[in-house]
């Protein structure tokens, strides 16, 4: 699977619409746990692996798609958020609370 690009077509898009890029790439399996996991500090490769619950070569992936769309970046002590990264966490927050408050109706 090649990274989704803005303008390309992408799962669910023929447009390659910035939306469905965007869906596209986070809906695929531990991209977002891995950007939820990098929101603190950096963390390095085995540390991230540990935290996602994930395979190498999975995580390899992701990150090279992370990379790619200028969510993730490589820097001393590990992955981290780029400024865009933190955007997208900080969009991502109202999404989070409604799901906390959601799950809290469905116990």
């Amino acid at each position: 699977m090649t990274t989704p690009r803005i303008g390309q077509p992408v799962r669910g898009s023929t447009t390659g619409r910035p939306i469905m890029v965007a869906l596209d790439l986070l809906g695929r399996r531990t991209a977002l746990r891995v950007l939820w996991e990098l929101r603190g500090d950096p963390l390095t490769f085995r540390a991230l692996q540990d935290a996602c619950e994930t395979n190498t070569r999975l995580l390899n992936t992701r990150l090279t798609e992370l990379r790619e769309a200028n969510l993730v970046e490589h820097a001393e002590g590990g992955y981290r958020l780029t400024d865009e990264g933190r955007r997208l966490a900080k969009a991502l927050k109202p999404l989070s609370a409604w799901a906390d408050q959601w799950g809290r109706g469905k116990r």
